[in-house]
């Protein structure tokens, strides 16, 4: 059976800085038409680093959820950026790292039901000191935890954060 939905309309009720929103007229594969909201987001990185044993995470404010959370250096991708160029930038950013090595450990849909949104993992290896340097509208601390540690914070629900734990299971199981 064919899944596939078409899109008639593209309609924008909604730029900003970071999201853009649809509200779509579409057309359902037995041919009815339905109403599908978008949020288009050009993606993001983010990174697992194992540094002298420990995994670095960062502990940051999020506005959406009004929580304070633990979850891995991660940034948004610039337009048209390459994933990996975002993930060392955003890696020494955050942490003060740079990684010689790079895995890649794929890609996620954060949120399939309404976004575009593509989140690209990587694991970071050969760790050396650079320059952390957040953004400016950034604050956080660096948090490191032994891989035993973070399964622990996974497994108990300390960690809320979806791309950490893909990461993580992707990277250490």
């Amino acid at each position: 059976m064919d899944l596939t939905e078409q899109t008639v309309e593209k309609r924008y009720v909604y730029r900003g800085r970071i999201i853009k929103v649809r509200n779509d007229l579409a057309r359902l594969p037995d041919g009815n038409p339905c109403q599908r909201e978008v949020v288009e987001h050009t993606g993001g990185v983010a990174i697992i680093a194992e540094y002298q044993g420990k995994i670095a995470l960062v502990r940051q404010y999020r506005y959406p959820y009004a929580e304070t959370i633990l979850e891995i250096p991660a940034g948004k991708l610039n337009p048209g950026e390459d994933p990996l160029a975002c993930g060392k930038r955003e890696l020494e950013e955050e942490t003060g790292l740079t990684a010689k090595r790079w895995i890649d450990l794929g890609m996620v849909y954060p949120s399939p039901g309404y976004t575009d949104e593509k989140l690209y993992l990587y694991r970071a290896e050969e760790l050396a000191e650079g320059n952390r340097h957040p953004d400016d509208d950034e604050f956080l601390d660096v948090v490191w935890m032994t891989p035993s540690e973070l399964d622990a914070a996974v497994r108990s629900g300390e960690i809320k954060d979806a791309k950490t734990v893909i990461a993580y299971f992707r990277s250490y199981r």
